[in-house]
């Protein structure tokens, strides 16, 4: 089974790290930075994971193994643009999961992904709007005072 991304599907030219470099907006993340360039093309990955974020290259590899798996599996959702992912040195600690989360968090805050949905037990604020208040309103605070009782002396 083949694994690999397509050729159009990767940013594999000097040309077109450049262009995404100069031309794209970054956000980034304490793990990694991410450089997105609208240009009308279907998504495209470039990865730079160099020497000063792992001098090994087993490391290295391990995060580009990690990020482009990701972009695999949300290529279909992106929007058309080239992205550029720069690790960082933290990546090198970092594990697949926290890798991945990383990823999202930068692509949510350059807004190629939407924000996830409420996953929490609390309604949405339009719900909390519309939905009638069923409960009556809270009594008002009160000042929390001393404790009258009188204490020994050697307390």
């Amino acid at each position: 089974m083949n694994r690999r991304l397509p050729r159009q599907a990767r940013v594999r030219v000097r040309a077109e790290f450049d262009r995404v470099f100069g031309e794209g907006r970054r956000t980034g993340t304490p793990i990694l930075a991410l450089h997105l360039h609208h240009d009308g093309q279907p998504a495209r990955l470039g990865l730079a994971v160099s020497r000063k974020v792992d001098r090994r290259a087993v490391g290295r590899n391990r995060i580009k193994r990690a990020l482009r798996e990701e972009f695999r599996s949300l290529r279909a959702t992106l929007p058309d643009a080239a992205f550029v992912i720069v690790a960082r040195p933290a990546a090198a600690s970092a594990s697949r999961t926290v890798l991945r989360a990383a990823f999202h968090d930068a692509l949510r805050r350059a807004g190629a992904l939407p924000a996830p949905g409420p996953d929490g037990t609390m309604p949405a604020a339009a719900e909390q709007a519309s939905a009638p208040a069923a409960t009556p309103a809270a009594p008002a605070m009160t000042a929390i005072l001393p404790d009258p009782t009188p204490r020994p002396a050697g307390e």
